[in-house]
């Protein structure tokens, strides 16, 4: 997901790109220690701006492909967990009291309710990061990065998708009569000037709203209340329409038809980053192919799709198991095999950068889920909100500044 984010996350993004969650520019200190590794993490990089984000995609990653975590790897995210219910990025010490000066989230708490949903067996956990997240609903019906932080589309969109994953109907979540469909409704561009149809992450300093690619793909997401890991959509048409008042579906078709149109000419996003503005943004564009497959079908994302396949190995193989697990994702949302990714196994890539998997799991993805579409089950082959964060996402990842 795109968001704002401090100096250091900044200059991790470069390498990461939409693989870490939102993260607000004042949310993370000053200095840092360099942490030491855990044992249970996947990635080998500093986990202290992504720890509980990596960890949950490749969790999630893992169990939507058939294969079992490894239980160190499962436990040190659960032991990542605060009292309250919340997570933060990372803890060094997980066996030390969370206080005031540990900055849990809303993005790492809503991802690692997604995962532990998904792997199951976590009920008590699961239960009170819901209720920790339904704490700190804004009075607009949404959520910021940071408790008390204002609404932003990525951040909402994944607790969006953690409230989905576990059976609540979001549009009942409600502060001061609003829900999560509000909010993200006020954070939706009209389809007529520039940047028809996208959603913003928050409107800038004057209130304006300014299209921001990432942030729309977690919007699609969330407009349909959907989470990190879906299935794809019916073949259905997105085209954007201001006619009454818009209800999530077609600011979700906005949002689609938006993306589909800032894919058009190169297959891809560019990325936000000063600096950067001329290179490819594979984290976003993985965004992107599940937010108009989860809309519009597989047909929908299939030039971006395809244009992972022959352009991101580099990238995923730098930036290690959130990039492996977004492309899973994208496989996934697609209906394509992520064992065979324009060559590359996916799977068995994911699994090297951390601890290895107890096993596969016998029955299929096939015998696990059945589909009416005739796109077939390879739609169920393999595995974001993330990010955004992120959102980044959303929030991937889910992070920077406006993008068109």
């Amino acid at each position: 997901m795109y968001v704002r984010r401090s100096a250091a996350v900044l200059a991790a993004a470069v390498v990461i790109g939409a693989a870490a969650p939102a993260i607000a520019a004042d949310s993370s200190p000053s200095a840092s220690p360099k942490p030491t590794h855990p044992a249970g993490l996947y990635g080998t990089t500093d986990p202290t701006y992504d720890g509980v984000w990596r960890q949950s995609l490749a969790l999630l990653a893992q169990d939507t492909v058939g294969v079992k975590p490894a239980p160190k790897a499962v436990d040190w995210l659960v032991g990542q967990q605060c009292a309250s219910g919340a997570f933060a990025p990372y803890r060094a010490d997980a066996a030390a009291d969370c206080d005031a000066k540990t900055l849990v989230d809303t993005n790492n708490t809503a991802a690692a309710v997604q995962a532990l949903v998904a792997l199951g067996g976590h009920d008590a956990a699961v239960s009170k990061a819901v209720t920790w997240l339904k704490s700190v609903q804004n009075k607009d019906g949404g959520w910021g990065y940071m408790p008390g932080g204002a609404s932003d589309t990525n951040s909402t969109s994944v607790v969006i998708g953690a409230l989905a994953a576990v059976g609540e109907k979001p549009e009942g979540i409600r502060k001061d009569g609003r829900s999560a469909y509000d909010a993200l409704g006020k954070l939706a561009l009209p389809c007529k000037g520039d940047g028809a149809g996208a959603f913003a992450f928050q409107p800038d300093k004057k209130g304006k709203l300014l299209a921001n690619a990432d942030a729309t793909a977690a919007g699609v997401l969330g407009s349909l209340g959907k989470g990190l890991v879906v299935g794809p959509g019916k073949q259905s048409a997105a085209s954007c329409s201001d006619a009454g008042d818009p209800t999530p579906q077609q600011t979700a078709a906005n949002g689609a038809a938006h993306l589909t149109a800032a894919l058009a000419k190169d297959g891809h996003l560019t990325s936000a980053l000063p600096g950067a503005e001329d290179q490819p943004d594979y984290g976003n564009t993985a965004d992107a192919v599940v937010a108009l497959a989860a809309f519009s079908g597989a047909d929908a994302a299939a030039k971006p799709l395809r244009w992972l396949e022959r352009n991101s190995a580099k990238w995923a193989e730098q930036s290690g198991p959130a990039a492996y697990a977004q492309l899973i994702l994208a496989a996934h949302a697609t209906g394509t095999d992520p064992r065979d990714f324009g060559g590359a196994d996916l799977v068995e890539q994911l699994n090297a950068t951390g601890p290895a998997p107890q096993a596969a799991t016998k029955a299929t993805n096939e015998e696990k889920t059945k589909d009416d579409s005739p796109f077939g089950v390879w739609w169920y082959v393999g595995i974001f909100l993330v990010v955004g964060i992120g959102i980044g996402f959303l929030l991937s990842g889910r992070k920077k500044g406006p993008q068109a």
